[in-house]
Parts: C-alpha cells; structure tokens; sequence
C-alpha cells in the first residue's frame, strides 16, 4: 500500500521573456531555494532531486541543483515535451509513496530562445513524434508553426462538429488575461478585450496571435515528504496529492485521423478518469483547476476531458461564465500558459505551485474562496498527459 505524499514547499521565478532572464541554474537555484524555504529545510535532508527540462544539456539538472549544494544525492533529468515539469512531479511522488524516500526535491525550469516554438524549421523546437507527420496527412502545411496546426485544427474539427463560434475561443483569452492581471508572475497582465484578440494576427484558424502561449523563461520547485517526514518537521495539515495519473498516447491519437484526439484527447479523459476513481471524488468536487492552455483550443477542449462540463458543452460553459470567478469551477487563476508563460520544463511545478498557493488560502488577489480541492493538467505531444489531484483537508 502506497503512502500519502505532501507537498510541504514551493516556489518560483518570475516567468519573463526570452533575452531578459538569466542563467537556466540561476532560474531553478532560485525557485529551489525558495520551495527549501517554504517547506523550512535545508537542502541537506533532501534525499533525491528529480529535474525537468526541454532545452538543455545532458545533466544540466545536475548542474542546477549543485547551485543549492553537493550533497551526493541522486539527480534525475527528465524531458517530456510541455509534460515535462509534471513528469518529473510524478517520478518524485513514486519515491515517496514508494517508501524509496522520505523527503524529494522536484525543480523545473527553462531558458528558452525567440520563437522557439514558432518555426517549424527551428531546429530548437522539441520533437513531437508521429502527431507530426499525421498533422501534414490531415491538414497540409500552409507556414504555421506546427504546434499551432495541430492545435488549431483540434479547434477547427471541434467547430465542424458542434457550430462553435470562433468568438468563444477568443473569450478564453480574455478570461486569461484577466486572471493574469492579479498575478504578480505572470509574462502578460495587460486585459485584453475580445475585439483585441480577434483582431491580433492569425495564426491558423481559428487561433489568433493572443491565443497562443508564448515562449518563455522561468523555473518551478517543489518539496514531496511522507506523511512522518511532515510530522517530524511539525509541519501540520500540508497539502498532499491525492491522486495522480499518466496516460500516453492510444491507438485513436493515430488511427482515427482525429485532431482532437491527436492532441491527447483520449489521453487527457484517461488520466482524468483514474484520478477521480482513486481519489474517490468527481470533477464536481473540484473547485480551482490549472490546465495546460498551450492554446485556447486545448483549454476548450480540456473542459470536456477532464468532465468539467459534457462533450460538447464547452461553448456554454465558458459563456456562462463557469470557467473563473463566480462559476463552477475556477480554472487557471494564475493566468495559464497563454498569460503567465509556457518555459517548458517549468510549466508543471508553476502549476502545482500555483494550486498549493490556493488550498493554503495564499494566493492573494486571485484567491479562489474556500478552496480545498485542485486539479492539475499538464500534457505534452509525444505524447504524455499527467493529471493530478491537490486536497488540504
């Protein structure tokens, strides 16, 4: 039998942009140091550290966490595309629940260059595996960036199938701008109206310019403990992962020719699925949720996959307003990928960073109410979706 694991500290960096940040191990120094110091340990009772990134050297965890100390601990590097971060989440909560330790360190991090996930000929952007070449099957190039095809074609099936206006893709900008406005680090807190981002450059219908995450720098930490690791430290009533799934890619990602499900659809609502029968809870239980919004079709159809409304009720959902502050559930009051930044590796822990902060009630100005239960979505095209499910009792 598994045991329960707490997260006891977090941290991260200001999310800026390309050009303005400095050294990748200065970024995870930073956001390590602060999760060490949010938890209130020292390095030194960190048994393993578990590091994600997408561009960078072998080891360059190593060279990361050797800015916090050279204690001979093992170091893990992980890359999984934009599931990075919560990968290497979830390799450390395997540790602990394992009884492999008692006490981790997760660092993700960042140091990305203009344009890194704009040209298809960059030979900087991370491969995405056979999503790719079915992507030239169904759509053909026409100069976007891949990662906008493939994405903006999901939107377009999804428009196909249920009518879906292409305004209602632009209000989850919006929505995301305004929930970035209260956050201190995020990349962009300017509001933007509707007529704003329908106006800003196409990038591939139906996404606009102010409809894509933006290439970013920063870093993320966090400290997993067991349960007598937290006692022991007098740290009382943490909050701890309830559940936590990973799900890659099925037969249908391929095989079905399917956009929305060769973005990780399927893997997305089976990830989804498990967490909830483990945590023994519904998605009507959850009350603020961080989903991986690369763009503002994922985060339409992500309602759907994690059962936050029912397939094909996206369009309602969002303009009923049943995605922020007032509504159902609250999702991604840090601003999301789209607004706070997408740093690769980082994006995972500044999402459970982001959700600790709101069950601990710390989350200042875009403090969800009461909250105390969180989802976690991050996905990655190769492809890996890991979800995960925050509670502070």
């Amino acid at each position: 039998m598994s045991r329960r694991v707490n997260v006891i500290g977090v941290g991260m960096t200001k999310f800026t942009k390309p050009g303005a940040s400095p050294e990748y191990y200065e970024m995870a120094a930073e956001a390590g140091r602060l999760a060490l110091q949010d938890a209130g340990i020292a390095y030194q009772q960190i048994e393993s550290a578990y590091t994600g990134y997408v561009y960078g050297d072998s080891c360059s965890g190593h060279r990361a966490v050797y800015e916090l100390g050279l204690t001979g601990i093992p170091v893990f590097n992980v890359n999984s595309n934009c599931s990075t971060g919560s990968s290497a989440l979830y390799l450390a909560r395997q540790a602990v629940a394992g009884g492999l330790a008692e006490c981790v360190l997760v660092v993700g991090f960042e140091k990305m260059g203009k344009g890194a996930l704009g040209n298809k000929f960059d030979d900087r952007a991370p491969p995405m595996g056979p999503q790719v070449e079915m992507m030239v099957d169904v759509q053909g190039m026409n100069g976007s960036p891949p990662a906008a095809q493939m994405f903006g074609g999901a939107g377009r099936e999804y428009r196909w199938l249920h009518g879906t206006k292409k305004e209602t893709f632009a209000q989850i900008a919006v929505k995301a701008r305004q929930h970035a406005s209260r956050n201190p680090y995020a990349l962009f807190g300017q509001v933007l109206s509707l007529e704003e981002v329908l106006a800003s450059e196409e990038v591939f219908d139906p996404l606009t310019r102010f409809q894509c995450c933006p290439p970013t720098c920063g870093a993320g930490a966090a400290v997993l403990c067991s349960d007598d690791f937290a006692k022991k430290h007098g740290i009382k009533n943490p909050v701890y992962i309830a559940a936590q799934a990973m799900a890659t890619d099925f037969a249908s990602s391929i095989d079905e020719k399917s956009m929305i499900k060769m973005i990780g659809y399927d893997m997305t609502k089976d990830a989804a699925r498990q967490v909830y029968e483990d945590a023994g809870i519904g998605p009507a239980d959850v009350d603020v949720v961080e989903l991986h919004d690369c763009f503002t079709a994922n985060e339409l159809l992500t309602y759907e996959g994690l059962g936050l409304c029912p397939e094909g009720g996206a369009e309602k959902f969002i303009w009923d307003a049943d995605n922020t502050y007032g509504g159902k559930v609250v999702t991604n009051p840090s601003g999301g990928l789209l607004s706070k930044g997408h740093p690769l590796g980082a994006t995972g822990l500044a999402q459970c960073t982001e959700l600790v902060w709101q069950l601990r009630g710390t989350a200042d100005k875009r403090q969800v109410e009461g909250a105390r239960t969180a989802l976690q979505h991050n996905l990655g095209l190769g492809g890996s979706c890991v979800v995960t499910m925050y509670r502070r009792d």
